[in-house]
């Protein structure tokens, strides 16, 4: 599972056996996640986190974006 960006207690990950979705990150914190698709930026899962903690990691994943999928890309890509 490699870890992308971690920030303000929220550990920005990719799992490796996910290959074949859509590029996407997760994010933990505190027993809280969440999945965000990268290409439009959309929330596809999400447990434990307030509404206000959503729209920050949304922030987060906005102005990251880029380095998450030139990661995505590199990590995913590297074996076609």
């Amino acid at each position: 599972m490699p870890t992308v960006l971690r920030i303000k207690g929220c550990r920005f990950y990719f799992y490796s056996h996910e290959p074949n979705e859509p590029p996407h990150v997760h994010i933990d914190k505190a027993g809280a996640t969440m999945k965000v698709w990268l290409e439009d930026i959309d929330i596809a899962a999400s447990r434990g986190f307030r509404l206000k903690d959503r729209n920050a990691i949304l922030l987060h994943v906005e102005e990251h974006r880029a380095m998450m999928l030139e990661a995505w890309h590199e990590y995913f890509d590297q074996g076609r």
